[in-house]
């Protein structure tokens, strides 16, 4: 089966270009391979109705995060604060790094 790149880590910063909360940047808080899904702080919220449990005392709506596809973000670089897709660059020491396509600029958690 084919991988494919992804190239969005925990702690990114992303937009979501599609969807409900398009416009809207948060910050990773996981990433599912797997599925190619995203949790994004405060972005797709979604609410769910809770009974009364002995982890949870008390009963009724709580909100939180639903994960996102991996296709309705882009990253954000961190100089020329726009949306861009990154490309890899592998340096002497062996080591890769996250590049900006727009502005060169390496892109760092």
């Amino acid at each position: 089966m084919l991988q494919s790149k992804i190239r969005i880590k925990k702690d990114d910063k992303v937009k979501v270009i599609a969807g409900k909360d398009k416009g809207k940047i948060g910050k990773v808080l996981k990433v599912d391979r797997k599925k190619k899904q995203l949790l994004i702080e405060k972005i797709n919220l979604m609410k769910r109705h809770t009974r009364a449990s002995a982890k949870n005392r008390q009963g009724g709506v709580v909100e939180g995060e639903a994960p996102i596809r991996i296709s309705n973000v882009m990253i954000m670089c961190n100089k020329c604060i726009h949306p861009t897709r990154v490309k890899m660059q592998r340096l002497e020491d062996g080591k890769k790094i996250r590049l900006c396509v727009k502005c060169g600029e390496a892109i760092d958690t």
